[in-house]
């Protein structure tokens, strides 16, 4: 039996640890051997191992990933992006399931994880390595977010997050020690969307490496599409309005999500809306608190939180429409979450959400950073002329692109093939 271990820093804390439990489970079910080991631990899943075996050892992880943020805030800008250093890491080449496995896959390995002297020790095993790029990180000098710099194409250096900037910065620092690291290990790419791909191919670091286009999956069986009108019953939501769903907006200084323009776009479709401006309402998820939130026109409900799928799910089906003003993102699970559940999503053409969004199919790919454009597609939604058409579309892209069995099986062609390449074993 094929046997894989995925390496993550975290155990379903943010999109990278959701995409590598998911797919951790979606091999399991198709027969792989599959098992998931982590740096700190929040969750008590027996199922997911972690490198910490004591209560020492977890504390210590917490005070690295705690002293990185500390001594960051000496280095960076306040720009909001986030980027990381590569001060601390550690061995995983000695932990039994990694020595027995025959591919290592590695996730999102940051926060004092697998700095780049650590990832080269792997090579020290002459196992295959699949390494699945959640964000930029692991192709530039720090930032995991790049927008515009172009950096990154040739050697970082002079990086705009930087308070002190120049040719020989932290960031030139950090594309060195991953250039030597990644000239010892030798791995075959996951690139989740083309736009993770081409940025990949355009990357200095990467020359040589092996890129393939494997798309994250979800759970099908629990984020599927419910009767709208019963979905807002059991959600609390009024029957008779158009209900907008949005994640988490911070504040309107927030880039990387995008807050401002989701606020413009809203104001924007009140004043197209006039009386019938009465009819919408929007309900936001992952708000920490209401202190500090924005104002929107419309009446807005805070869920806070939501840690339940099956609630999250209910949320999604529940909603005619999902905005997500993202300005980058590699291939966002909320859109392909309000997909499965039959909504569709309005947003901006940027990242991987195209490689999900199908422009006036399944949801409305604005031009970006365009506020008229985004309300352009809000009103699409509204008007379109058979909603529940809308839903079966949405649904069918993610059962026929993104499902359990299509992405599980791209990944076990994948590490078969590596195994049957010189120095590998034939599984």
């Amino acid at each position: 039996m094929l046997k894989v271990v995925h390496l993550n820093t975290y155990d379903g804390n943010g999109g990278a640890g959701r995409g590598c439990m998911r797919l951790n489970r979606a091999l399991v079910d198709s027969g792989v051997d599959s098992k998931m080991i982590v740096h700190y631990k929040f969750g008590v899943t027996p199922q997911i191992g972690t490198f910490n075996t004591n209560r020492v050892q977890k504390s210590v992880a917490a005070f690295k990933i705690i002293l990185e943020r500390i001594l960051a805030k000496r280095f960076l800008k306040p720009l909001r992006t986030p980027f990381s250093f590569a001060w601390f890491g550690r061995s995983v080449i000695h932990h039994r399931d990694v020595k027995n496995a025959d591919v290592i896959h590695l996730h999102w390995i940051n926060h004092g994880f697998l700095d780049p002297k650590h990832i080269a020790e792997i090579a020290k095993l002459n196992k295959p390595v699949v390494w699945t790029f959640h964000d930029s990180n692991a192709f530039t000098g720090g930032c995991h977010v790049r927008y515009t710099c172009d950096h990154f194409t040739r050697e970082c250096g002079n990086c705009p997050l930087l308070i002190n900037a120049s040719d020989n910065d932290i960031s030139h620092s950090i594309w060195q020690q991953k250039h030597k690291a990644y000239d010892t290990l030798n791995f075959a790419i996951a690139a989740p969307s083309s736009w993770m791909k081409k940025s990949v191919e355009a990357s200095s670091l990467m020359k040589g490496k092996a890129v393939h286009q494997i798309p994250n999956t979800l759970e099908t069986d629990i984020f599927k599409p419910t009767d709208k009108k019963l979905a807002k019953e059991k959600a609390g939501l009024p029957v008779d309005k158009f209900i907008f769903l949005s994640g988490f907006m911070p504040s309107r200084k927030d880039l990387h999500k995008g807050t401002q323009y989701l606020l413009e776009s809203m104001e924007l479709l009140k004043q197209r809306l006039g009386v019938d401006a009465d009819k919408i309402e929007l309900v936001v998820f992952g708000n920490r608190g209401t202190e500090g939130v924005p104002d929107f026109p419309f009446k807005t409900s805070f869920l806070g939180t939501i840690n339940n799928d099956e609630q999250l799910a209910l949320h999604y089906a529940a909603a005619d429409a999902f905005l997500i003003p993202s300005l980058e993102d590699n291939l966002p699970y909320t859109v392909m979450e309000s997909l499965a559940c039959g909504t569709p999503v309005i947003a901006f053409t940027t990242g991987g959400i195209p490689d999900m969004v199908q422009h006036e199919y399944n949801g409305y790919l604005a031009t970006y950073r365009s506020t008229e454009s985004f309300t352009d597609g809000m009103e699409w939604v509204i008007n379109y002329a058979d909603h529940h058409q809308l839903q079966q579309q949405a649904r069918q892209t993610v059962m026929d692109t993104f499902s359990e069995n299509v992405i599980a099986k791209k990944h076990i062609d994948l590490y078969k093939s590596l195994l049957k390449t010189p120095g590998g074993t034939d599984v």
